[in-house]
């Protein structure tokens, strides 16, 4: 797959080992790029190569000059040419969730260009807390993307990512691919990281005409289950509340649309109270399309419509299910169902051409906004973009930067951490997950720019550093302890690589058990207690593991949960043991204990049930003993915050007018956000200024977390609720002021469990750190 492996050759070599690997990867690309497929251009007069008229205009024509039999043939993710017009072949599925992978169908890292950067797997780099981060993640993924296609390697421009499903349940196998258990966490990223891959600003409006590539927001919606005993994400049917619909499952696309002008949804394999997601026209036309006003396509997961008929017996035949996805909203299916039935459901009734002229108008608005018909590529505004940006050094230095300010320090008793590099003159080096650089990638990757393994970084730190694998993989069920106990008793100090693989976590696979695998944790307390200091154990793993039995061994000194880091993520990882990076990622899910598993992955609530012994789920509704709370995460320094100042007097809602008071059965009184409008919420929004400060003793960037909390958690309020972040650096000894805008009515609301959005009469409490202050909402 074009990877190569390099051994970091000294201490601090890791930027000269990525400049090194740069300039060999830039030989590698001398070879002569092919042409870029695209359309009109050769001089012509149809009105769908005339850039004076709106695009909306020339998609129109295009369509009309169709043959009803050309027409069927794009609606698939394989779109043919259509030659008589000048339009070539096309496909929709390409892949980019943590940088331009060839994955999918339209991208060949194949030719001259046989990589591309490798960012950690997102739920690490969410760890940061950093929405800059996250953007200028996307806009490196979007000008690698259009370098790819500008040399001809690519068949298409539209990117199937990122996904934003809730890391609702910690077994689910594709929880590693997101930002997390928080909806508005979700949300943000969802929105920088569209904007990144589209060629937009971080914030502000946006250039809908004018696309560097297409991002695609999946699963759209309450789709958070792989396969969990026996029951698959074909045939489950989700059976959500209207509550957590408005909460919890939705808010994160609401925002990829609405914040991030996403270009692409794609609905999920499952059903939502019995419908299936790309069969529900309230959620792909009504919602997505008229509350969100949603500016692009919607595409089906892969053969999706096939399951509608064929596994879920929704549909009662091919045709109906073809029917049923067209007059629903969706554009594009991810397979040849369409394309084959489509003909039959017009000749049978089922469907109108014009219901096929409304998902065509769809896909070539975006193949126009990407600008495949304006001519040559190298003549537009991104036709600058060629080779030598894929795998720049830039944007290496930033793969490192992600890994660095994800990495999550759990445990750091008596000062394990950081090592000292003038002490340590032996190291053993212990687990599966220490010399496997594919390892480090997670899923949906691609060939990446480099290859280093943990042990090869670490062997630059320490000359004698010895390595034993002590498990076969993942699963353990073969180890070697006696061989590991005697290196490590032989050792100055130990460093564990342990945690999960793609064998135990990725798509169609969840996990039955929290725990870390076969023998592991046998092998984990072995060595610690042959070592002669306590051991650090860095965990590489998408998903939460409980490892309780380590946060509480003494001989068990530091445990750092290092995601799957990327292509930088073995330098990362010796940096951060060494001191020369200071650990400031924060845990972005819960870490539930083992006990957990007890709960069905089918069961869909958030919200806890006491009369059942239901817990619920997620930092904000869970009841029940963690591992490791959403939001933890030590540092080498310590950080302080205190408000500065704290908005303004608490407002009387009786100012507004027309707005009536709405009382539940249980006596709580409320109001409705939608009643209250957007004038007047706009004159609730109030600024809170913290002060944050790095006591030392080392720099360090340090995430800034806002919550808002009840006085109680009853009406199916949330325990807490995230609603700012801010990742800053300070320097040891160094203050700053952040401030955050509030805006009570996004911020304060609850859903009601009709789903509507209110706010609560009563206390509110707004808190960062240890300090908190309190807002009443009055009749």
């Amino acid at each position: 797959m074009g990877r190569r492996t390099h051994v970091v050759p000294a201490p601090k070599a890791a930027l000269l080992l990525l400049v090194f690997v740069q300039l060999l990867a830039s030989l590698s690309r001398v070879a002569v790029a092919a042409e870029p497929p695209f359309s009109c251009g050769s001089p012509s007069s149809a009105p769908y190569c005339d850039r004076k008229l709106s695009i909306e205009q020339r998609a129109g024509d295009l369509v009309s000059k169709l043959t009803l039999e050309e027409k069927i043939s794009q609606l698939g993710d394989e779109s043919p040419a259509v030659s008589r017009l000048g339009v070539p072949a096309y496909k929709w599925w390409s892949e980019a969730l943590h940088g331009v992978a060839n994955a999918g169908r339209g991208i060949h890292l194949d030719g001259p260009l046989r990589a591309a950067t490798s960012f950690p797997q997102v739920i690490l780099t969410a760890a940061s807390f950093n929405p800059h981060l996250w953007y200028r993640i996307g806009q490196v993924i979007g000008t690698e993307a259009r370098g790819v296609y500008n040399n001809g390697q690519a068949e298409g421009l539209t990117f199937w990512a990122p996904n934003i499903n809730v890391f609702r349940d910690p077994r689910w196998g594709r929880g590693q691919e997101t930002p997390g258990e928080d909806p508005t966490m979700t949300g943000k990223y969802a929105a920088v990281f569209v904007r990144g891959v589209q060629g937009y600003g971080i914030s502000g409006p946006i250039n809908s005409s004018d696309l560097e590539a297409s991002a695609c927001c999946k699963h759209f919606t309450a789709y958070d289950l792989e396969n969990w005993k026996g029951v698959t994400r074909f045939a489950f049917d989700a059976k959500v509340t209207a509550q957590d619909l408005a909460d919890t499952y939705n808010p994160p696309f609401k925002s990829c649309v609405e914040d991030g002008g996403a270009s692409g949804i794609m609905c999920s394999y499952n059903r939502v109270n019995g419908v299936p997601t790309c069969a529900d026209h309230n959620l792909l036309t009504k919602t997505a399309r008229g509350d969100w006003r949603f500016n692009g396509y919607i595409t089906s997961d892969c053969d999706a419509v096939a399951i509608i008929h064929d596994v879920q017996g929704y549909a009662k035949e091919p045709e109906d299910a073809v029917a049923d996805v067209l007059k629903a909203g969706m554009d594009v299916n991810c397979g040849g169902y369409v394309q084959t039935h489509g003909l039959s459901a017009i000749q049978q009734g089922k469907i109108t051409e014009q219901d096929i002229d409304r998902a065509l108008h769809n896909l070539f608005t975006i193949r126009m906004r990407l600008g495949l018909f304006n001519g040559d590529p190298k003549y537009n505004r991104y036709g600058n973009i060629g080779a030598d940006q894929v795998c720049k050094q830039e944007h290496q230095n930033l793969a490192l930067q992600a890994a660095q300010d994800g990495i999550v320090l759990l445990k750091n008793d008596g000062g394990a951490l950081p090592l000292s590099k003038s002490k340590v003159s032996s190291i053993a080096v212990i687990g599966h997950n220490a010399n496997n650089a594919s390892i480090l990638l997670g899923n949906y990757f691609g060939p990446p720019c480099i290859s280093v393994t943990p042990l090869q970084a670490l062997q630059g730190y320490v000359k004698d550093a010895r390595f034993v694998a002590g498990c076969n993989a993942a699963v353990c069920n073969v180890s070697n302890i006696g061989e590991a106990v005697h290196v490590a008793s032989s050792a100055d100090y130990v460093v564990l690589f342990m945690g999960l693989d793609q064998n135990q976590e990725r798509e169609e696979v969840d996990r039955l058990e929290l725990g870390l695998p076969g023998m592991q944790e046998s092998l984990i307390n072995s060595v610690a207690d042959a070592a002669k200091k306590p051991v650090i154990l860095v965990l590489l793993c998408g998903g939460p593991v409980d490892v309780t039995f380590a946060k509480n061994n003494p001989k068990i000194g530091a445990i750092v949960w290092a995601g799957y880091p990327g292509q930088a993520g073995g330098i990362a990882i010796a940096q951060v043991l060494f001191g020369e990076h200071n650990p400031g990622g924060r845990l972005p899910v819960t870490w539930y204990p083992k006990e957990f598993t007890a709960v069905p992955m089918t069961d869909m609530r958030m919200r806890a049930d006491p009369a059942t012994g239901y817990p619920g789920r997620t930092y904000r509704f869970y009841k029940g003993n963690t591992v490791y709370k959403f939001g933890y995460g030590l540092s080498y320094s310590k950080y302080s915050h205190s408000f500065v100042s704290k908005g303004k007097q608490s407002p009387s809602m009786s100012s507004i007018d027309g707005l009536k008071a709405i009382e539940s059965a249980a006596g709580t009184v409320s109001f409705d956000v939608e009643e209250i409008g957007a004038e007047a919420c706009d004159k609730l929004k109030f600024p809170a200024l913290v002060r944050v400060q790095n006591h030392g003793p080392m720099d360090g960037r340090h995430p800034v977390l806002l919550f808002l909390r009840w006085p109680n958690a009853t009406d199916g309020r949330p325990a807490s609720q995230l609603i700012g972040f801010e990742s800053v650096h300070l320097k040891a000894a160094q203050a700053a002021r952040v401030e955050f805008e509030v805006s009570p009515c996004k911020h304060f609301s609850r859903a009601a469990e009709d789903g509507r959005k209110v706010i609560d009469q009563g206390s509110h409490f707004v808190g960062v750190g240890e300090d908190e202050f309190e807002m009443s909402f009055m009749a």
